[in-house]
């Protein structure tokens, strides 16, 4: 019995082992175009025969393309406060949206819910790009294009919101029903209760929903380079930076593009270390109950 268990711990101990060796090559993997990225950000141009020479690690470390993006001569900052402009009113709309459909659909019963239900799981099959040229127009009849495509983007992100129901509703499936019923036999109305207690209780889900929320427009390159249509000044950040690559000189906005991409990326990093638990929490339990 003593030698099964010794081989027993010996197997498992190696099966630990292989298995930490396989999760940290595929860490190894997945973190190298980051670190490539922070690098190249710091490069400076290095000639050699009359051409440029690129090095993964920079012979010679330079905070050049991070002092143009802060110079008069980029407009990354106006690019920046409108991708976190829209990024916000979405986050705060979206948020505001799934949590009035969710707990619509949780909490009550009428005719018709769960065809609706339904018809919104399967019309959020089809991808979004589908309606891209009909969203644009109708944009378009309302002046939200170009010079209005801030707030355009922030009207077409929002507006579908409540499509988005599906995880937020499971949460509020796991809260006990007998909270409400409690509450409305000592003559809670349903908004009283939906903002004094299942608001409170909600925390993690709604932190879950504020972030995914976030992130969508903050990495929104598809359709925000439609509505914005080449007017610079309505740009988000995804779409600056590719144009910024996307010009003859390559070589000199590649570094740029590195150093935007880095301070793009800080928010977004630190939202999620500090809401990290909450974001699980949401996750967790919204995949409770369907």
């Amino acid at each position: 019995m003593a030698k099964e268990q010794k081989l027993h711990k010996q197997h498992k101990a190696l099966s630990n082992t292989i298995a930490h060796i396989a999760l940290i090559i595929i860490s190894i993997i997945w973190l190298f175009p980051f670190f490539g990225i922070i690098m190249q950000s710091f490069r400076s141009f290095e000639t050699e025969f009359g051409g440029m020479v690129n090095y993964l690690i920079p012979k010679h470390f330079s905070l050049d393309s991070y002092k143009w993006l802060f110079s008069s001569d980029s407009q990354f900052f106006r690019w920046y406060g409108n991708t976190l402009t829209i990024a916000i009113f979405v986050a705060i709309g979206q948020t505001i949206f799934v949590l009035f459909v969710s707990y619509a659909l949780s909490r009550m019963r009428f005719r018709g819910r769960k065809a609706l239900m339904n018809f919104w799981l399967i019309l959020g099959m089809f991808p979004g790009f589908l309606t891209m040229i009909c969203l644009y127009f109708l944009l378009k009849q309302f002046g939200l294009t170009q010079e209005g495509a801030i707030p355009g983007l922030i009207l077409i992100s929002v507006a579908s919101s409540g499509m988005g129901y599906y995880v937020c509703k499971g949460f509020f499936d796991t809260i006990p029903k007998s909270l409400d019923e409690a509450a409305r036999i000592d003559g809670a109305s349903r908004a009283r209760i939906f903002f004094t207690m299942t608001i409170p209780l909600a925390r993690p889900i709604i932190i879950y929903t504020a972030l995914t929320a976030f992130m969508a427009p903050w990495c929104d390159y598809i359709f925000a380079s439609y509505v914005a249509f080449g007017y610079s000044k309505s740009y988000n950040v995804a779409v600056a930076l590719y144009r910024w690559v996307n010009t003859n000189d390559y070589q000199g906005y590649f570094t740029r593009f590195c150093a935007g991409g880095i301070l793009v990326a800080v928010p977004v990093t630190i939202l999620f270390m500090c809401l990290q638990k909450y974001y699980v929490e949401g996750v967790t339990g919204g995949a409770v109950k369907g």
